[in-house]
């Protein structure tokens, strides 16, 4: 197959573009959840067992619960993730894919939990939001065919630094491509994090509505407009 046959039949879910606006708000996410939920991360699963281990270390058992608590929604967003997918696998030829039924249900969640004060309930936002950012991870796993994440970056980093290593020795402009797709989406989630810092400085944060447009712009991309007669 050639190299532009192999891109018109790329899905919608694995383009740049898409790839860019989840980790975007992947990146916003993190932030708002870290400066305004209680100090834990949405995304980033291994600091929060690190901050259950250093909670636990110190009898700070609070605190360490704290960070467990989106470790477990966050497996949990994996597995329901999983099941969607098994239950909503529907045609090549649909106007819809199944990550877009994901999308839209991470949308009502993030809308939940945006609707929620800062405060007493900051542990069920930290939830609602840690299961959204597992189940964008678990749905969507590809950008231009190389395996990523849209919600962290330290495989990202690990791929586009191995495969800038392979441009140096080679001289292969794909491995050059394929590098700067990857720290393309590591600078995009920074962006979304600087984004998320500061507009998350006051009660009235904006960055769940800024996620869900995000969210929402996704899910418009992904959409095949020229097959709306064909069910999902």
């Amino acid at each position: 197959m050639s190299f532009d046959q192999s891109v018109i039949r790329r899905q919608r879910s694995e383009s740049f573009l898409v790839a860019a606006l989840l980790a975007a708000s992947g990146g916003l996410l993190d932030a708002y959840t870290y400066l305004c939920r209680g100090g834990v991360f949405a995304n980033a699963q291994t600091g929060n067992i690190v901050l259950v281990g250093i909670g636990a270390a110190a009898g700070d058992f609070s605190g360490a619960m704290s960070a467990l608590i989106p470790i477990v929604a966050f497996a949990i967003g994996v597995l329901l993730t999983e099941v969607i997918h098994f239950r909503f696998t529907g045609s090549e030829a649909s106007a819809f894919h199944w990550r877009q039924l994901v999308l839209v249900i991470e949308i009502v969640m993030l809308i939940i939990a945006g609707l929620i004060p800062q405060g007493m309930f900051d542990h069920v936002v930290t939830t609602i939001i840690s299961a959204v950012c597992a189940m964008q991870v678990q749905s969507f796993r590809k950008v231009r065919g190389h395996g990523f994440a849209s919600t962290m970056c330290t495989g990202n980093l690990r791929s586009g630094t191995e495969a800038l290593e392979m441009f140096i020795r080679t001289g292969d402009k794909e491995h050059l491509s394929k590098s700067l797709c990857y720290y393309g989406i590591i600078l995009i989630f920074v962006a979304g994090a600087f984004v998320g810092a500061l507009v998350s400085n006051d009660e009235k944060s904006l960055a769940i509505p800024i996620s869900v447009m995000l969210t929402a712009a996704a899910f418009i991309l992904m959409t095949r407009w020229d097959r709306l007669s064909k069910p999902l």
